[in-house]
């Protein structure tokens, strides 16, 4: 199971990413080096999105479209919790 997820950074910006172990995945971004470039010194974050994907295909197909979203738009996601 892949997950596609935005978490908040400290700074209030967000980050779009997937994975298919989310738990490991957040504390890396705020624990470890191999935390995402963008993340590193915007932390800690916080996880406000997640959506559950078949397979790492579809996870990656929604993550592009998350990425091309507004931040407006992210947020109206991340309120509605839906998916896109």
């Amino acid at each position: 199971m892949w997950h596609v997820y935005i978490l908040e950074c400290a700074d209030k910006s967000l980050y779009t990413g997937i994975t298919n172990d989310l738990e490991r995945r957040i504390f890396e971004h705020n624990n470890s080096p191999k935390g995402a470039k963008y993340t590193k010194g915007r932390g800690p974050v916080k996880l406000v999105y997640s959506k559950r994907k078949m397979n790492k295909s579809t996870a990656s197909k929604e993550e592009y479209q998350i990425k091309n979203l507004t931040k407006k738009e992210k947020l109206e996601l991340i309120g509605s919790g839906t998916s896109i």
